[in-house]
């Protein structure tokens, strides 16, 4: 079933309920989850903008410093959350420093403020979005216009978001199954249970246990993230038990399930904040923070699966 959603605030906390609900927005909805830039490159993004669908959309491009035309390279979309902006949120949720290791071209796409503050519409045009912004339609646009002026591995592109971003990674694993080759959701729920992709996908999946506006466990609006598991390993034919680990990391308890052995090889990984709340993790598992994690996760495969 579908689980519908619009947008109201509370205790500065930005939650995604029934269309029919009253609305109380802001444009700093995201300030909160932001974390100390200990590491952060000194840089200042430029926001880069081209029309889709009529409308002036923007996004903060990074190209790695290693870059070269002659070799192609995976594309990674990180998506802010509700209420976010790209070049703040790309301050805390910072990939930068990985593309340049890992040599991977990394965007950092613009929600619409058609409705007032910037947010995702993770389904098809319906009652279940924000707006009437195509934001599908604006990745896949955007991912050929990448593409014209960039050598992008089609076969790698990635998405990976925080919240409101990572129900927009979840849509377009649903709905651009052809174009996405793996996503990673932080603190970010499934809105649609009965949309299956037309091939098996790789799924990562970061999410604290009293996260207070999209619960762990679900609830009259949300998908839990055990049923959430569930859909796509069964999505994958993934019949094996998890490999389970657990560490203890700055006095917090990350529970680790991987369930791999998927269709294609492909897996769906799972760390489980004991605790954590609704955020962009300042964490570490095993020495490597969540955008670490994510990328080791999704470089392992492409649009067929993993790669040998």
């Amino acid at each position: 079933m579908k689980k519908n959603f619009t947008l109201i605030k509370c205790c500065f906390l930005s939650l995604f309920i029934s269309s029919t609900a009253c609305k109380t927005e802001s444009s700093n909805l995201d300030i909160f989850n932001k974390t100390e830039d200990k590491d952060s490159k000194t840089w200042n993004p430029e926001v880069e903008t081209f029309i889709h669908d009529e409308i002036e959309r923007e996004y903060v491009l990074y190209v790695p410093s290693g870059y070269d035309e002659t070799i192609t390279f995976p594309l990674m979309f990180n998506f802010h959350g509700f209420g976010g902006e790209a070049a703040q949120y790309m301050s805390y949720a910072d990939m930068r420093s990985l593309a340049d290791a890992e040599n991977f071209i990394l965007v950092y796409p613009q929600g619409t403020l058609t409705s007032g503050s910037p947010h995702w519409n993770p389904s098809l045009p319906s009652s279940d979005n924000k707006s009437d912004a195509d934001d599908l339609g604006f990745i896949e646009a955007l991912i050929s216009e990448l593409s014209s002026h960039y050598n992008i591995d089609l076969r790698r592109v990635y998405a990976c978001g925080f919240s409101n971003g990572g129900m927009m990674a979840y849509g377009l694993a649903q709905h651009k199954s052809e174009l996405i080759a793996g996503i990673a959701s932080v603190s970010g729920v499934m809105l649609e249970s009965d949309v299956n992709p037309n091939r098996p996908m790789p799924i990562f999946i970061i999410h604290g246990t009293l996260d207070g506006v999209l619960p762990y466990n679900g609830n009259n609006y949300y998908n839990s993230i055990q049923s959430t598991i569930d859909f796509w390993k069964d999505l994958n034919n993934i019949n094996t038990d998890a490999r389970e680990d657990s560490e203890i990391s700055n006095g917090t308890t990350i529970e680790y399930y991987l369930f791999n052995s998927g269709d294609q090889g492909v897996s769906v990984e799972h760390y489980k904040v004991i605790g954590g709340e609704h955020v962009w993790f300042d964490i570490q598992y095993q020495g490597k923070d969540p955008a670490t994690l994510i990328w080791d996760f999704l470089s392992k495969f492409d649009i067929n699966g993993l790669i040998d």
